[in-house]
């Protein structure tokens, strides 16, 4: 009897040992679905679950208190996960925490509450960052100006930026779709909405939104932009009180030195960036690199840079992945003039040769913003009218990982980083 009874002690505390943790790998051998594992990661802090993420370890992986329910959502979900002990956990900490290591374990303590501002009438696969929250099964709500001018944004940690114009010029559309219904559609429906909430142009509306969501990130939030979210929100604010916009957009011209009125001081990324004046071409200013980029697509690539995981947590976070190297790709807003981009700015991926900034990261006030350029991470050139992103066919993309490394970061706490 005696040894029945040890041998079940035995039992009970092995299984203690060796079921302690949730080991989510990140390494492009030994995970299957990327993608996903960030949706686990956000449902167990959603559900009160600790959580840490190991930075430069197995491509940053993810280590999360053992829980039957985190177990089989990485079952469902088709996540690569182990159960391992407790023991296993303390020597992959003690490992990262070798002063020889460039690696760190952050502990996450929250799921970020977010926000996507986007026109509530848009599918979601217009808009890349909306289409992998709902693959990875991470909730979000929609956010319009209605919302931000009604100090919405106060509710989430959290925000991401849709292809929007902030300028009111409807996405410099104007030469190519201006006898397209939609586009004609789309002017109707924002001129209604300006004048819903009080402006007489469209441009009024969308820089008071703006500068909404620049006070936003003032007072500590969080903000995602990508595509030509980035460069127009800019350009919308450093032309505040400035009418930058052609009749064709606002009803009357635009002023006649404009360019020599724009304020760099007001901008969070850019500055000594030239507007362009033809209303017929589909480009803001000089800080895109489109129309200046002279190279294939088989040879289009990025590279992430490398922080000090100890030091500057917060870039390292953002650069998290499973390769150095990623593939580009197109946007109307394609990656950024190096020459356009503030001194205070980080950049974290680059194109040295070519001259352009692809993702670039920076603070204002108490809080945080991320530039990020291109349309859609696995459709190198994406058009109007292209059919959507089918993420089931990219579930390792390193494109589509760093913007859920983004949506993970607020979650993390954050030591004081290096200056």
């Amino acid at each position: 009897m005696k040894k029945h009874i040890n041998t079940l002690l035995f039992i009970l505390f092995t299984n203690s040992i060796w079921a302690s943790f949730i080991y989510v790998p990140m390494s492009h051998e030994n995970q299957k679905n990327h993608l996903k594992a960030y949706g686990i990661v956000y449902y167990a802090l959603e559900n009160g679950l600790k959580a840490k993420w190991l930075l430069n370890y197995d491509g940053g992986a993810f280590l999360i208190e053992n829980n039957s329910s985190v177990e089989k959502e990485c079952k469902i979900r088709g996540v690569s996960y182990q159960v391992i002990s407790d023991a296993k956990s303390q020597l992959i900490l003690e490992e990262i925490a070798s002063p020889s290591k460039n690696q760190e374990a952050v502990t996450l303590e929250k799921a970020p509450k977010i926000a996507v501002y986007s026109p509530k009438d848009k599918l979601p696969w217009d808009d890349a960052v909306t289409m992998v929250l709902t693959y990875a099964e991470i909730p979000f709500d929609v956010v319009y100006d209605e919302e931000v001018l009604g100090d919405k944004l106060l509710m989430y940690e959290w925000l991401h930026l849709h292809h929007e114009d902030f300028t009111g010029q409807y996405g410099r559309f104007y030469g190519a779709f201006r006898t397209a219904p939609w586009y004609i559609q789309q002017k109707k429906d924002a001129e209604t909405l300006a004048t819903k909430l009080g402006y007489n142009k469209v441009s009024e509306a969308k820089r008071a939104v703006a500068l909404k969501i620049r006070n936003y990130v003032v007072g500590g939030g969080f903000m995602f932009a990508m595509c030509s979210a980035t460069d127009s929100f800019d350009i919308a604010l450093s032309a505040d009180g400035v009418d930058i916009c052609e009749a064709m957009f606002d009803g009357d011209a635009s002023e006649p030195n404009y360019q020599s009125r724009i304020d760099f001081d007001k901008t969070l990324a850019f500055k000594d960036f030239e507007l362009i004046r033809n209303p017929t071409t589909y480009e803001f200013s000089s800080i895109d690199m489109t129309r200046k980029r002279r190279i294939n697509k088989e040879t289009d690539y990025f590279i992430l840079k490398d922080f000090s995981a100890k030091w500057d947590q917060v870039p390292t976070m953002l650069c998290q992945n499973h390769t150095q190297i990623v593939k580009a790709f197109m946007g109307q807003t394609t990656s950024f003039d190096r020459k356009t981009v503030k001194s205070t700015v980080m950049i974290l991926g680059e194109n040295k040769t070519n001259g352009e900034a692809r993702y670039i990261h920076g603070t204002k006030g108490k809080g945080m913003f991320t530039f990020y350029g291109g349309h859609d991470p696995e459709d190198y050139q994406h058009r109007v009218g292209d059919p959507k992103t089918e993420l089931d066919l990219h579930p390792t993309s390193p494109g589509y990982r760093l913007i859920l490394n983004n949506v993970l970061f607020p979650a993390a706490k954050k030591k004081k980083q290096k200056t």
